[in-house]
């Protein structure tokens, strides 16, 4: 017999009829007519060519094959029903899996700290991973699966993602606390006096500051450039180079390496960071879940509603 040949329904009411042992139970549990069960019992002994189960005055008794036929049926539909139902029954602080977020250096700096401790009292069974969000394959995993979000600026997720905004900031000029432009504001003279730390993050919108400060007409001496923001603190603690970051890496980079930081004195667009979330997602009560933690942590109270990207 193939399964072409059979409905899953039918294989349902044969289960019932395991269970309760009468038509009109059956009929009453499945919102059904006792003659529709009766009906489909015909159809299901012309299909095995066996009576499946014998009248008696204690109720429908099994055949000796339907016995057989009851294990595997009853552990298949048990397997679909479990599956069907696994995101329905989602609990976070039983759950054991795997999340990745796709972030950058800055994303890993700024989030996961509280995103971590978060995670640890509200989901201890849950590992997290991070990818970079700049990854050309990016989109392909988060359709596929492999990456459950993605945070940050990411104009290639468009058809398809759905998206929301964390929160909007401006980039500041960070350096070490005592620096000759440590004082209470930043001129454009003692920017371009100052000595500079490049940080070209290649594949992000961050990489455009430059770009734009020489749109400005501001010119600069650089005397380093480097491919990533996470060597920023150690390099300022130790040096009198100033470096153009997003405010919020600048706030979590200051106490720990005794930096300070100013507004920019050039007048810089600010940058809207979003979480990226792919549509087959969209309604996964473990992505739901994973997507309001980050919402509730990270968003400034501007967040804007979801909306397709």
């Amino acid at each position: 017999m193939e399964l072409s040949e059979i409905d899953l329904n039918q294989l349902v009411l044969f289960q019932q009829l395991m269970v309760e042992r009468r038509v009109s139970k059956v009929a009453e549990n499945l919102g059904l007519t006792q003659p529709a069960v009766s009906n489909t019992l015909a159809k299901l002994r012309r299909l095995f060519g066996d009576d499946l189960f014998l009248r008696t005055p204690s109720g429908m008794v099994p055949t000796p094959f339907a016995e057989q036929l009851a294990e595997p049926v009853g552990y298949a539909l048990a397997m679909i029903h479990s599956g069907l139902n696994q995101q329905v029954r989602f609990d976070p602080a039983s759950v054991k899996r795997s999340v990745t977020i796709g972030m950058t250096d800055i994303g890993e700096i700024v989030f996961l700290p509280k995103l971590v401790e978060r995670l640890s009292r509200e989901a201890p069974g849950i590992t997290l991973n991070t990818v970079r969000n700049t990854a050309v394959n990016l989109r392909d995993d988060m359709e596929s699966g492999k990456v459950d979000l993605a945070i940050g600026l990411l104009p290639q997720l468009k058809a398809g993602f759905f998206q929301r905004r964390l929160f909007r900031q401006r980039y500041v000029c960070l350096f070490r606390r005592g620096h000759a432009v440590d004082k209470k504001k930043l001129s454009l003279a003692d920017f371009r006096a100052a000595e500079h730390l490049v940080v070209v993050s290649a594949g992000t919108g961050h990489g455009k500051v430059d770009e734009l400060l020489q749109r400005a007409g501001v010119e600069r001496v650089v005397r380093l450039t480097v491919p990533h923001f996470v060597g920023v603190g150690h390099i300022l603690q130790g040096t009198d180079l100033v470096a153009t970051v997003p405010e919020r890496l600048a706030q979590r980079l200051a106490d720990p390496f005794g930096l300070a930081w100013l507004p920019h004195p050039v007048k810089l667009p600010e940058v809207a960071i979003n979480v990226f979330w792919h549509a087959k997602v969209h309604r996964s009560p473990a992505n739901q879940w994973l997507r309001s933690l980050v919402f509730d942590l990270f968003t400034d109270g501007s967040s804007e509603p979801e909306a397709t990207a």
